[in-house]
């Protein structure tokens, strides 16, 4: 994947179980707010996404009751989501969930239409 920036690199990552964002304060001071469903609609694994082509909006993989039941750091470059429907296998790299902030502030509509390239 290369080496990441310093602007890549978050400081601290805030996940409560019961809430519906995750928190990323990034070395660079940018602070991000990614609403989960932001993040699940954008699973960036093969099973939500095929194995080629852009990123892409997957609303088939949202559910009603949207949680994590579990977060970790995949090495030093990415974390991995157990969410609440039992699916787990996508792995959100820093520079992925960077990217994902520039979405953050708009509405889902917006969401649906975007496509993130490749990563």
């Amino acid at each position: 994947m290369g080496t990441s920036s310093e602007s890549e690199e978050p400081l601290e990552i805030y996940a409560p179980l019961e809430g519906d964002h995750i928190q990323i304060k990034w070395r660079d001071g940018l602070l991000s707010s990614l609403p989960l469903r932001l993040l699940r609609g954008f699973c960036p694994c093969a099973y939500c996404q095929g194995h080629g082509g852009p990123i892409r909006w997957v609303e088939e993989a949202l559910s009603s009751d949207l949680r994590i039941r579990e977060i970790g750091e995949v090495g030093n470059y990415a974390i991995r989501i157990l969410w609440s429907d039992g699916h787990g296998s996508g792995i959100y790299s820093f520079r992925f969930l960077r990217k994902l902030h520039e979405l953050g502030s708009k509405k889902e509509q917006e969401w649906r239409q975007t496509e993130l390239g490749r990563l």
